[in-house]
């Protein structure tokens, strides 16, 4: 299999549909750089940031529920595995993509936390958004048509799941960790993301699998993708407008 399914695809518009696009952009761009820069899409809330902070120890179940929990709630997260799924048939390249990505955030998330390696946290954000749009670009054709091929999708998968898990990795650093069962708690927590990110697949494949039995499916999958791009569009602008923000001075 050579590229990730995307349905052909000459990377123009319509007049119309291109209007439309830089109008949905636009209007985006403006309500992300409006929203108070005060929450992360790797936000946790205040009971579970309070009890990462405070715990000491191992706690192995705590930190599993945490882990999962997150994933669940990770929007970025979940945009991009759609994006990666949308075009995958087959439960065996679905399996390929999903471990790739998983192998490169768990890589990142465990040494970037042991090692100490973060990033500011909405600049890496920005970058995660970025690569929700790029994937929408690639299930478009759009990138195979700026480049002259399609970039390698599984290549691509794994860089920004790397990308994905040093996010994770900053937010965990935010917390300083105990020293004290940092390394069990942290491999519970991967293990947690990595249940939350199968039972979220699970749910996006039955929804996404229900959908292509509909006629619908092929009629609105290039809006559907559309629609995908402009979301991380609006994750990268409402990220990096938080830290352009007075308070990241």
């Amino acid at each position: 299999m050579k590229s990730s399914g995307s349905l052909p695809y000459d990377g123009r518009l319509s007049t119309p549909s291109l209007l439309r696009t830089r109008a949905a952009v636009a209007l985006l761009a403006i309500g992300a750089s409006a929203l108070p820069a005060v929450a992360w899409a790797h936000g946790v809330t205040a009971g579970d940031k309070g009890y990462i902070m405070e715990t000491f120890g191992v706690r192995i179940v705590p930190f599993i529920y945490l882990g999962a929990k997150h994933m669940v709630t990770g929007y970025d997260h979940l945009l991009f595995l759609f994006g990666v799924i949308f075009y995958l048939y087959r439960f065996k390249d679905i399996g390929v993509y999903v471990t790739l990505f998983a192998l490169g955030h768990s890589i990142t998330l465990v040494s970037g936390v042991v090692a100490g390696v973060s990033i500011n946290a909405y600049l890496i954000d920005a970058i995660i958004g970025a690569s929700v749009a790029y994937k929408a670009l690639d299930n478009l054709g759009v990138l195979a048509k700026w480049f002259g091929r399609q970039p390698d999708p599984r290549t691509a998968t794994m860089l920004f799941g790397l990308c994905h898990g040093l996010g994770l990795a900053t937010r965990m650093l935010d917390f300083d960790l105990a020293k004290d069962g940092l390394l069990p708690n942290l491999l519970a927590f991967n293990v947690g993301v990595e249940i939350g990110q199968f039972l979220a697949l699970c749910v996006i494949l039955i929804a996404i699998s229900y959908w292509r039995r509909s006629a619908t499916f092929v009629r609105y999958a290039k809006a559907a993708n559309m629609l995908l791009f402009l979301s991380g569009v609006a994750l990268v602008v409402y990220q990096l407008n938080g830290y352009l923000s007075p308070s990241q001075a």
